[in-house]
């Protein structure tokens, strides 16, 4: 029997991407095992996995349990279950993992794999906080078997720096995105309605969705400013999803200065996002660094064109004439991009039509055959999947 461990820093990367893995190869007769800080409280994760791991680490890279605490739980755990795999993600679950094990003695020491969900160090980034998130990548990356990469800018990257031998850096498009389930098919004209009526929009209103987490990184205001200055007031953006309350209220206070705040929604964490998204003319994000963003592909999936920054993994996703890109921070920009697809609905029309073809590389089904080759190149095994 095949033994594997999947390691994030929260449960929420497991929750999010991972328990299709879970299933999948468990299915095929493996022990499949999760490690992460609070998994024990996530009913999901007690079902999808055979043994969950409680591990004390923070999000924060620089706190001290992140090398004490923690490593000691990883070596209690590596003594109780002999993993053939030990694959990890999330920046500081990644390192610190992969420190420890490097510990081990070399016959009880599993393989490790490592996906990056977007490197902490990119072009737009300070030179000394790039200089110092390189380092420790090259460092981490001498105890890591393989890597996978999720967009072509970080491919390019970790040869470029030479954070693993060019033969044990595997491109995969994304970890997976189900196109069965993100389908305009299953988006009802009554739940379009009660979602327009939720939030008291007229039929002459246009609706812009931007579906992400409120951190800074995401630039929120941005959008904002962008619809104050586009001038249109039967024009509506709602933000799907939670952060800090600091950060909310910043933007609506931005909204309220800019007149704008009749026509910005706050909605919190939904669970009708797929409605959300197929309710809007376009989706909407803004960031100044991803790896390859989930929501991007969602709305691709169902046929929305989408509005994003020129950076990694968006850049990947929209290369095909999927959406329109706008520099980072350039709000003029972005309020015309909102413009054209307002102004040019049959163009938009077909932008949809091609982000729900660019999607069947992105098919989570075609990334799980990725793993399963990848998987029986590391053990050793014949593949047994021929990619595309």
């Amino acid at each position: 029997m095949n033994r594997l461990l999947m390691v994030t820093t929260i449960p929420d990367t497991l929750r999010g991407f991972l328990l299709p893995f879970a299933h999948h190869f468990r299915a095929q007769g493996w022990l499949v095992d999760a490690m992460a800080c609070g998994v024990s409280a996530s009913t999901e994760c007690l079902e999808a996995f055979d043994q969950v791991w409680e591990v004390e680490w923070s999000r924060n890279p620089l706190d001290p349990k992140n090398l004490f605490s923690a490593p000691r739980k990883i070596r209690e755990v590596l003594a109780q279950r002999e993993y053939d795999l030990v694959h990890v993600h999330t920046s500081v679950a990644s390192f610190v993992t992969r420190y420890t094990l490097n510990s081990l003695a070399k016959h009880k020491k599993p393989k490790v794999i490592y996906t990056a969900h977007g490197f902490n160090f990119h072009p737009g980034g300070k030179p000394l906080k790039n200089a110092v998130f390189i380092a420790l990548e090259k460092l981490a990356g001498q105890w890591t078997d393989h890597l996978v990469v999720i967009n072509r800018d970080d491919e390019k990257a970790a040869k470029r720096y030479g954070l693993v031998p060019p033969h044990r850096v595997h491109y995969m498009p994304g970890i997976g995105v189900d196109i069965n389930r993100y389908n305009v098919n299953n988006v009802t004209a009554d739940n379009l309605l009660r979602l327009r009526q939720e939030l008291g929009l007229a039929p002459k209103n246009s609706l812009f969705v931007a579906v992400a987490e409120f951190t800074r990184n995401k630039r929120h205001t941005d959008m904002v400013r962008a619809l104050a200055r586009l001038a249109r007031p039967e024009v509506h953006l709602a933000f799907a999803g939670d952060g800090p309350q600091s950060l909310m209220d910043e933007t609506q206070k931005l909204a309220t200065e800019l007149r704008v705040q009749n026509q910005v929604h706050f909605l919190g964490f939904r669970r009708d996002v797929s409605t959300l998204i197929c309710a809007s003319v376009a989706t909407l994000l803004t960031s100044e660094r991803e790896g390859l963003p989930r929501s991007v592909m969602e709305a691709l999936c169902l046929e929305t064109p989408v509005i994003g920054t020129d950076i990694r993994g968006i850049r990947d996703l929209l290369a095909q004439g999927c959406g329109l890109l706008v520099k980072v921070g350039d709000v003029e920009g972005l309020a015309g991009a909102i413009a054209r697809i307002l102004d040019h609905p049959e163009e938009a029309r077909t932008m949809g039509k091609r982000g729900r073809e660019r999607m069947a590389d992105y098919d989570l089904k075609h990334i799980i055959q990725l793993h399963e080759n990848l998987y029986a190149e590391v053990l050793g095994k014949e593949k047994v999947y021929v990619t595309k």
